[in-house]
């Protein structure tokens, strides 16, 4: 039965056209066994050869009445049995009637099958017949064809894109593109299909623009849904959505579902993580504002200033070169890979916590103080990372990064290119890779987030400045950090900043220690601020959680013909946890002694 109608539904069997499609289908398949035809993601190599392999004959018939109409022309022969006749055109087949029937045929007597092409057949001549084809002369269809990558979904990967590349090669004997990237099916966050009557079907375009569940809840009564399924859906969309879709605009939208893309099969669309890309929108334009404010309106590049910046090698400069430098690397890899998700990460890392957190911070005293060659560096690296940061983003982004791009000052002097839609994307250049320098800004924000981290511990007021002796057991550490004193002060909101050696005396008493690493300390001044007898009790509490751990990992190592069963890898791992644990218990030990002292 109909289940809108409820009409008795009867099959009908009736004669249909039929296509061979054994050596079409074994081409296509050799074209992707012998790399001329890319799949990708790869997992779906399988359901392509799963289809190909075991092709059946393909009914290209329908009894409906839209879509092209089957070429196909009967006449009666003189026993009055039908035959048929296929052409192009009316007048091709009449010549094949005139000479299989061996007697004048008047056009009339021909009669067109009623039937229509399946829709996937007529789907499959798309690549070459939109450029002219048949006409093989078509400049069209010389110029543009074949096209070079095809996008669509994996649901389709048979019913179209085989349809698409063995008709190509057949009628062409050319592949209509040479890459097929098939993206993810997108459902609800709990991975269910989209349906009407579950009510989570998200419009795109309500989410760029936003709407409320009212709205949502009165598109249910605009379908043809029963009132027991709009009673349904409508549960569920105040479930869902109850305060409606936020607007989050097109940008964060099209950057969410990239970053959506390492799910191969099924994209799991939770809206509240497009919302969160609106709010890096949010963070990307007022950021890129003050920047603006720190460059000036009157900013022109200077070539041999930008040049300055390696000779004199202030090393925040230096490393967020270096950071961009690295995030245009994987944006390209990841294009060329179609690893889009990738190239979200890496531009969101960069912009979030790289330039915003650490080098906008970073430059701060720079931008007020009296250098004034120091500050014009300054500008031109954030000059650079701009530059270059939007346009790394501009194909994820295309709106608001043009939107910033066009207030840059000093474009002309750099790059003259009227919008960023036709300006280059950027290119790795080696000279900018400063992997040492990245290494010392490394520890340098482990030493911030570890200084941090102890004033949160000791109960510190955020308004509270300490004094900080950065402590190193080795002459390298020390050289490499000692340029980052300043930096160290900056980003981590200290009076003041010393990088010392551990054997130097200028480390006073009534300090509290943390361990950042094998070979950093960061000792902070807390006599007369905090309650060294509180203190003591923590430090003995984590001493005695330290040796359980250090005493569990000995024990690893103590198990029978352990040295000949157990792998070098894990071995050596096992070993340097060891040696961890009992450098952080020898600090402990010094810290308990050093608070004791002050009792």
């Amino acid at each position: 039965l109909c289940s809108k109608t409820s009409d008795v539904i009867e099959p009908v069997l009736k004669p249909q056209w039929w296509v061979n499609c054994g050596e079409m289908a074994k081409r296509a398949a050799d074209a992707s066994r012998s790399g001329e035809l890319t799949i990708l993601p790869e997992i779906f190599r399988v359901n392509w050869y799963g289809w190909l392999d075991n092709i059946r004959d393909w009914c290209i018939s329908r009894q409906l009445w839209w879509g092209h109409r089957i070429p196909a022309y009967k006449a009666l022969d003189a026993q009055g049995v039908e035959q048929w006749f296929v052409g192009r055109t009316k007048e091709d087949a009449l010549l094949q009637a005139k000479e299989k029937l061996g007697r004048e045929v008047a056009i009339d007597e021909l009669i067109q099958d009623e039937d229509v092409l399946d829709t996937w057949f007529s789907s499959g001549l798309f690549p070459f017949s939109v450029f002219g084809w048949p006409e093989t002369e078509s400049v069209d269809l010389a110029k543009f064809y074949p096209t070079s990558v095809l996008e669509t979904g994996h649901d389709i990967l048979f019913f179209w894109v085989a349809r698409m590349v063995m008709m190509g090669l057949t009628l062409t004997d050319k592949l209509p593109f040479d890459t097929v990237f098939l993206h993810a099916m997108v459902r609800d966050k709990y991975g269910r299909k989209m349906s009407k009557s579950l009510g989570n079907v998200v419009d795109p375009v309500e989410v760029i623009e936003g709407t409320s569940l009212k709205r949502l809840q009165e598109k249910l009564q605009e379908g043809n849904l029963d009132a027991n399924e709009i009673i349904k859906a409508s549960a569920g969309l105040e479930l869902d959505f109850p305060e409606g879709l936020p607007e989050c605009g097109a940008d964060a939208l099209r950057y969410g579902l990239l970053a959506y893309t390492l799910q191969a099969r099924d994209l799991n669309l939770d809206v509240s993580r497009v919302v969160a890309y609106r709010q890096f929108c949010n963070k990307l334009w007022n950021a890129t504002r003050f920047a603006l404010m720190r460059i000036g309106e009157d900013f022109s590049f200077d070539a041999a200033v930008f040049e300055s910046v390696f000779e004199c090698a202030e090393p925040i400069n230096i490393w967020i070169l270096s950071r961009l430098n690295a995030a245009t690397k994987t944006c390209n890899d990841s294009f060329e890979k179609y690893a889009f998700a990738d190239s979200v990460t890496a531009t969101y890392n960069f912009w979030l916590y790289e330039l915003c957190d650490v080098f906008l911070e970073a430059i701060k005293p720079v931008m007020t103080g009296d250098d004034v060659q120091a500050k014009l560096r300054a500008q031109h690296v954030l000059f650079r990372c701009l530059h270059a940061g939007l346009r790394l983003l501009h194909p994820m982004m295309p709106f608001v990064t043009e939107e910033l791009f066009q207030r840059l000052p000093g474009r002309s002097s750099f790059e003259s290119v009227e919008s960023i839609c036709i300006a280059p994307y950027p290119q790795e250049e080696e000279r900018l890779n400063a992997p040492e320098i990245e290494e010392t800004i490394s520890a340098v924000m482990n030493i911030v987030r570890t200084t941090r981290g102890m004033q949160k511990n000791y109960g510190l007021k955020p308004s509270f400045n300490p004094e900080v002796f950065v402590s190193c057991r080795e002459e390298k550490t020390v050289k490499a950090l000692e340029p980052t004193a300043s930096l160290i002060k900056t980003l981590a909101g200290l009076e003041v900043a010393h990088v010392v050696a551990t054997s130097d005396s200028a480390i006073p008493q009534g300090c509290g220690v943390a361990v950042v690493s094998e070979v950093i300390d960061v000792h902070m001044l807390l006599k007369g601020v905090v309650d060294f007898e509180q203190e003591l009790l923590k430090l003995q509490a984590t001493h005695d959680q330290k040796k359980l751990i250090l005493a569990n990992a000995e024990m690893k190592q103590k198990v029978p013909d352990y040295e000949t069963k157990v792998p070098e890898s894990i071995r050596t791992r096992n070993q340097e946890t060891v040696d961890k644990l009992n450098q952080e218990l020898s600090n402990i030990n010094e810290m308990i002694a050093n608070f004791e002292a002050l009792r």
